[in-house]
């Protein structure tokens, strides 16, 4: 089968923004947790800041490790097409988190209710659209990756 040029573009171009968007909402995420945690606190709890155990910054580590490995996969996963994959993964690890968050908090905003309920389908999404894509890559669009570049 010869692989249409067009779809190859489209596809590219749809994977690049998607990671460049996750990169963006998880630099937003964790920034606002690892420096202006006060803020976190009053969005999604309407509460004062109150963390002696650092789990907030903790969290915010977390995001800020999605970040930084959604930008590398955005610049090498044409040649290595398994970054689709870790990306996956990193957004499965969510799955369960925000979920468990709004049955344990004490006090939710109806904004930070919006943003934990939605997530968990969102990271499933996610993880089931970047395994797709790896194999699409592999399948589909084995011919048009370079994988002697960047090794």
């Amino acid at each position: 089968m010869v692989p249409n040029p067009d779809a190859y573009r489209r596809f590219r171009r749809t994977i690049n923004a998607v990671l460049l968007a996750l990169v963006i909402y998880d630099v937003v995420l964790s920034s606002t947790c690892l420096i202006w945690p006060e803020t976190w606190y009053r969005l999604i709890h309407g509460a004062p800041y109150i963390d002696p155990q650092g789990l907030l910054l903790r969290t915010g580590a977390v995001w800020a490790a999605f970040s930084l490995f959604q930008l590398i996969a955005g610049k090498k996963w044409e040649v290595q097409p398994l970054w689709l994959t870790m990306v996956a993964g990193i957004r499965l690890t969510e799955v369960f988190s925000d979920w468990t968050y709004l049955y344990v908090a004490d006090n939710i905003t109806t904004f930070g209710w919006a943003g934990l309920f939605i997530k968990p389908p969102m990271n499933v999404f996610l993880g089931w659209y970047f395994i797709s894509a790896y194999r699409r890559a592999h399948v589909e669009f084995a011919s048009e990756l370079n994988p002697a570049e960047g090794r």
